[in-house]
């Protein structure tokens, strides 16, 4: 068990310490970071899915004056290291992807390095390329692991069996598209060169990142360097969902830019449309859902199969199936993972992976489960609640799924509700409601360390966290303060810096949690060295520490989130009046910024329900609707009533804090919340996202 800190701090609705920077504009990004005469990189993008350049003519593009030069497979320096085909950029002439860097463009100001850019003239020896994703490819095949390091499969009891025993069973397909990350602030990296004697020089990389010290491990790397060679730095960043979380092709870029003009920094930023094809995105999911039950809802078996994309030139592995794994009691089940490598850009990290796809799945086939046999979807869901974790058989840490499920009915007003479908027509519209539930695991990082010192009667703290619009800035203070037992306004926490203790990447919903631990664990050395009255100067270190507990329990947040939806009889349009949801995620440090990352989550989930999808071309390799005019994101006209509640959770196992991540539970379960509200709403049960006018308009 983990002493967890007495509160003084820690649970305060405290505003957000970087708000006045960011509101008056004074807040530094990645692209505007103040340095003297700067010139300004644009990459050119491959027009083919697969091949090879042939040819690259540069002759339109130098003649521009302000062109500096242009950087391509010929001419561009030679890394140290290849491993990584995402990030071994021009080393050589091959098209692994439409939209991969053939050739950068170098210049004295942004529009003649996008002019000449376009004048880059490049050939190709085109191939036959491979895009489309479908369950019944003879080519698919098993990962060693799912991300992070999950096996593929799963197998427990006969699953088999149960389908053909069970007097209730389903098995339906469901799908979900392409989606793409679209934080405001696009991928940008402001780089500087300065070479020293013989091999030596130093890079400073201001860079809109999820992780200073991450993409110094892979820039170190990549260019043969030593950390002490190379700085990144990050004070804010404008939205990451993931897509910040490693470095891309675009940073090496960046960094081979400024390399070739040493002593003068080069600024290169994404444009929104080059985002799509650079930055990662989500893999459409194909899942396959079996469930088998007694007349009286308890499960008996539940498996779900999954089929995703990934590149043919690096894999990444979606772990879609894995919250099936967990989250509802069945004696028999199976997991499955099968990937298609295809022509097409690396996918990667995109908020809550694996779980965000993986519930839609799930959760739409209990509410089918639930329409079968005429019981409530929330009662459902309560008769299969696991007394301990189905997959490990460890007992939780602490767990309040049933909590949340029954106080959103409540708030919700789901009492009363008449489970029949296409039962409420209210002026022209169809109005339903729907539930889901919510799971994602408490993580902790095994790497962070922070620093405290003592001076002129302030505390300051240093690790080399990121802040992605999290509160990272805000919440790491009242940590340190409860730990030093002192007031939060005595207290700095400076990050996102290499030259502060390193720090792990802001991904998983872990970030709080870890380097909220390093604090804790740096505080405690403190006290112990200099007691309640140092002096100036004074300072300690400390990291984070292996958790006992998790040997022993299995860590999760949950939620259960609440949609009434209304969709136009006449033109099929759907709205979301209301959208509840209601979370179990440890002690809450600051309310305030909590409530704003649930709520931020479950629009993001609205905007996975009703609109966003990415359409790629399969002849081609290219997402056409690469831009936000065409990518449709949720706007407040979307849904009128979002709330975001929780239940109090004390959790002593999890760490000092006895908190939990919150940034990703809230989408997790949004989407399936909504199709099933629609089913209600209708009576048409989508279950390949979006729910658009046009999957819902064959009812009527």
């Amino acid at each position: 068990m983990t002493a967890t800190l007495e509160p003084r701090a820690i649970g305060r609705d405290l505003a957000r310490r970087d708000g006045g920077a960011k509101v008056r504009g004074v807040a530094i990004y990645a692209d505007e970071t103040p340095v003297p005469d700067p010139l300004f990189c644009r990459i050119v993008q491959a027009t083919v899915a697969r091949g090879r350049v042939t040819g690259v003519d540069t002759t339109e593009a130098t003649a521009l004056d302000g062109v500096v030069g242009v950087v391509t497979s010929t001419d561009a320096e030679r890394l140290a290291s290849t491993d990584d085909a995402e990030l071994a950029v021009l080393q050589g002439t091959e098209v692994g992807f439409r939209g991969q860097i053939v050739a950068a463009v170098l210049a004295e100001t942004d529009e003649v390095a996008r002019e000449a850019a376009d004048l880059v003239r490049v050939t190709y020896a085109e191939e036959e390329a491979d895009a489309r994703l479908s369950a019944d490819r003879d080519d698919l095949y098993t990962p060693e692991s799912v991300n992070p390091t999950y096996p593929p499969d799963t197998h427990e009891g006969d699953m088999a069996a149960a389908m053909a025993e069970a007097p209730v069973t389903l098995d339906r397909t469901y799908t979900t598209p392409m989606h793409h990350n679209n934080p405001m602030e696009p991928h940008a990296t402001t780089a500087l060169w300065e070479p020293g004697e013989g091999d030596a020089g130093h890079l400073t990389l201001w860079d809109s990142t999820q992780g200073v010290h991450p993409v110094r491990q892979t820039v170190t790397q990549i260019f043969g360097l030593e950390p002490e060679q190379v700085r990144v730095v990050c004070p804010y960043v404008g939205g990451g969902f993931g897509s910040k979380g490693n470095p891309h092709a675009n940073v090496i870029m960046a960094a081979m830019a400024a390399r070739a003009v040493p002593g003068r920094p080069v600024r290169l930023a994404l444009t929104r449309q080059q985002m799509f094809s650079l930055a990662g995105y989500r893999t459409p999911t194909i899942q396959r859902m079996q469930l088998a039950a007694g007349r009286d809802g308890t499960l008996r078996g539940i498996a779900i199969d999954v089929v995703e994309q990934t590149s043919r030139i690096k894999e990444f592995a979606e772990q879609t199936g894995v919250p099936t794994r967990n989250m509802y009691a069945a004696p028999n089940r199976r997991t499955t993972h099968r990937l298609a490598a295809l022509d097409v850009p690396v996918p990667s990290w995109m908020r809550a992976p694996g779980e965000c796809p993986g519930m839609f799945g799930p959760e739409v086939a209990m509410d089918e489960l639930a329409a079968e046999l005429g019981l409530d979807p929330v009662e459902l869901r309560i008769r299969n609640e696991p007394e301990v974790d189905p997959e490990t058989g460890k007992p939780f840490s602490s767990r309040n799924l049933v909590a949340c499920l029954r106080e959103g009915a409540v708030r919700f007003g789901w009492a009363g509700r008449d489970h029949r479908p296409g039962m409420r027509l209210e002026d022209g519209w169809w109005v339903g409601t729907g539930v889901a539930a919510s799971v994602y695991p408490t993580m902790r990082m095994p790497k962070s360390t922070a620093t405290v010192t003592y001076d002129g009667g302030r505390y300051i703290a240093r690790i080399g966290a990121a802040d992605l619009g999290t509160g990272t800035w805000t919440v790491l203070p009242q940590i340190a303060a409860d730990a030093l037992d002192v007031p939060v306004e005595d207290v700095d926490v400076l990050i996102g810096d290499t030259d502060h203790p390193e720090a792990s990447v802001a991904g998983g919903s872990s970030g709080t949690t870890t380097w909220g631990s390093a604090l804790v664990e740096a505080v405690r050395e403190f006290r112990d060295k200099y007691g309640e009255d140092p002096h100036d100067g004074d300072g300690a270190s400390g990291s984070v520490n292996p958790n006992a507990a998790e040997e022993d329990y299995a860590m999760s947040a949950f939620g259960a989130q609440f949609a009434e939806v209304r969709v136009h009889a006449d033109t099929g349009e759907v709205r979301v009046p209301r959208l509840y949801g209601v979370f179990a995620a440890g002690r809450i440090v600051n309310p305030r910024l909590a409530r704003s990352q649930f709520l931020g989550g479950m629009t993001m989930g609205l905007g996975m329900a009703l609109h966003e999808q990415s359409l790629l071309d399969p002849r081609t390799g290219h997402v056409v609707n690469h831009d936000l005019a065409e990518y449709h994101v949720p706007a407040n006209a979307d849904v009128d009533d979002l709330q975001a509640h929780w239940v109090d959770e004390d959790d002593p196992y999890v760490n000092a804090m006895g908190s939990k991540g919150i940034g990703e539970i809230g989408i997790v379960g949004t989407a399936a919340a909504v199709a099933n509200a629609a089913w209600h709403a209708t009576g048409v049960r989508v279950r390949d996202l979006p729910v658009t006018l046009d999957r819902v308009l064959p009812t009527r």
